[in-house]
């Protein structure tokens, strides 16, 4: 029988951890201005935590030549002008305190390698996390290869695991392996679209999320 209690939080980043959203929307919204492509900012927004190359193709399937230009500008544009994002009010404090109870950590993201390297050391956070997976490094979300890869390098089963995301992706994702998850409101996905998912819950703030974790953390210790 699997021991199922808590070892592992895999955490999503952008609009889960880091409060990003907003600059990649109007990222996204220059680089289709640029290449004269139409988007409006709900589509958008509706993407993030896809890989970069399903971004393109879900936003612009209109001109596939264009997308590796596409791809390229905003690669450039985003970091020129996201070096003020920062995690949500909390979030230092929700890793700190789980790390010192020994619950591992993890990242799973829609960002590239580069991108995701870039973020954990303006957080400084490289440390915080036992493993930490990329997009471009593996398949891009809803395909649950990224979480799987981090269960085999932590020796950890589905249900020693918690996902947290803000996305429909994050929580199709965990659910296809039947992994546990919590979505979150404030980012990304409304709490209509995360419910279809079964999250164990959907909590408002990281304050609430911190709450939940722990209490989970507790329940099956």
């Amino acid at each position: 029988m699997v021991d199922t209690a808590v070892k592992l939080v895999i955490f999503d980043w952008d609009g889960t951890l880091f409060n990003s959203v907003d600059q990649i929307v109007a990222s996204l919204l220059f680089v289709a201005a640029q290449y004269q492509q139409p988007l409006h900012p709900d589509d958008a927004k509706s993407i993030i935590g896809l890989g970069l190359p399903e971004v393109m193709q879900r936003l612009f399937p209109q001109v596939p030549e264009l997308h590796q230009d596409l791809l390229n500008s905003y690669a450039a544009h985003y970091p020129q002008h996201s070096q003020q994002d920062q995690w949500f009010d909390g979030v230092a404090e929700l890793l700190q305190d789980l790390d010192q109870r020994g619950v591992l950590l993890a990242v799973a993201t829609g960002k590239s390698r580069r991108g995701l390297d870039r973020v954990l050391a303006h957080t400084q956070s490289q440390d915080l996390f036992a493993v930490t997976r990329a997009a471009s490094e593996t398949k891009s979300k809803p395909d649950p290869l990224m979480l799987q890869e981090i269960l085999a390098e932590t020796g950890c089963h589905a249900q020693q695991a918690i996902l947290v995301g803000d996305t429909s992706y994050d929580l199709e994702m965990a659910r296809n392996i039947s992994m546990p998850r919590i979505g979150v409101s404030y980012g990304v996905h409304d709490v209509a679209t995360l419910a279809q998912y079964q999250p164990l819950a959907i909590v408002d703030s990281i304050a609430q999320l911190h709450q939940t974790l722990l209490s989970r953390i507790h329940a099956l210790c």
